[in-house]
């Protein structure tokens, strides 16, 4: 089963493929999207990764939870389910 993980403090120049691209070093990755602003097309400094099982997505926070992608240091954590 899949697990959804948060991605925080992304660079601005950061792409889904680049955010794809990092997660992948640690396990199999479903999916990964950095969040953009609907009005400046621009980002919004976060997005969500799917890993594709529980080991991978714990190996990615474990392993990935203040490295450099871009040249920021980037925050990642299970992701928390939407508020209604």
């Amino acid at each position: 089963m899949s697990k959804r993980l948060f991605v925080g403090s992304i660079a601005w120049t950061t792409t889904d493929d680049g955010l794809k691209a990092h997660f992948e070093q640690v396990g199999a990755v479903e999916s990964a999207a950095v969040i953009m602003d609907k009005m400046s097309g621009r980002s919004k400094g976060f997005g969500f990764v799917e890993m594709a099982n529980d080991a991978d997505a714990s190996a990615a926070i474990e392993k990935l939870n203040g490295s450099e992608l871009d040249g920021r240091k980037i925050v990642v954590s299970e992701a928390r389910p939407k508020q209604q």
